[in-house]
């Protein structure tokens, strides 16, 4: 009798606790913003982890847009300027950065992992729905599967012509937009076609922003930068660096 009440009681209270996460995120949405629990999703699935692109790719330029304010937003959104993803993610952009080395081009990296409450603070300085990540969805960056990136000459680390800048809000940032000269177009179509080969697909408004496809669920995130830091994983050879 007493272990029935307090399995009811255990029930309840834990009933409790998740409807009250639920209306912690008006849109219902489950996001994880706490480190152990993104920990324990990774001990259920290694490929939850997070790794600093550089780790597995250290050719790959960086140039974070929004830990500046050279954005379409004019205002610094990220104190650092980091770029995480998640295990697989980088490997596969490892393995662009190797094929595309053998033509002399490379990537330069713009977002990576971003916030959920930075997605939200986006939407409300820019309410778009056609090229803004939406609050009621949350963001692939938010579960740090999406990249912004063009490519660049690795000589002399220029960026290549593209259609558009970064975040240009214009009909030039579809991916399949054609009035645009010729050496901008197979740029674009390299960027593109060696992405796909590598698990990626383009996003249908923004040449630059690309989603890693996989058939695993990566929960949302709303975890700073400084909370990513503490969960990375590192490759073999630099977890034995370290120890040196």
């Amino acid at each position: 009798m007493f272990l029935r009440f307090y399995l009811f009681v255990a029930l309840l209270v834990f009933t409790c606790q998740a409807v009250d996460a639920q209306r912690a995120n008006p849109y219902g949405l489950s996001i994880i913003n706490d480190v152990p629990a993104l920990l324990r999703t990774v001990e259920l699935d290694s490929n939850k982890a997070f790794v600093e692109i550089t780790d597995y790719a250290p050719t790959i330029a960086l140039d974070i847009k929004y830990a500046t304010t050279q954005n379409v937003f004019y205002t610094q959104l990220y104190k650092q300027p980091r770029a995480y993803v998640r295990l697989p993610v980088a490997k596969a952009l490892a393995a662009v950065q190797t094929d595309l080395a053998s033509k002399g081009v490379g990537l330069k990296v713009y977002d990576a992992y971003r916030p959920y409450s930075v997605t939200c603070q986006m939407f409300e300085m820019l309410p778009d729905t056609v090229y803004m990540g939406l609050p009621r969805q949350g963001s692939r960056h938010n579960r740090g599967v999406a990249l912004d990136l063009t490519l660049i000459d690795l000589k002399t680390g220029n960026e290549l012509r593209m259609p558009t800048p970064f975040d240009a809000l214009v009909y030039a940032s579809h991916p399949n937009f054609d009035r645009l000269p010729a050496d901008v177009i197979r740029n674009r179509d390299l960027l593109k076609t060696t992405m796909q080969a590598h698990g990626f697909t383009v996003d249908p408004v923004e040449w630059w922003h690309y989603n890693y496809k996989t058939k695993t669920t990566f929960e949302l995130l709303d975890l700073s930068f400084d909370e990513i830091a503490k969960t990375l994983h590192r490759p073999a050879t630099k977890q034995r660096s370290r120890r040196r």
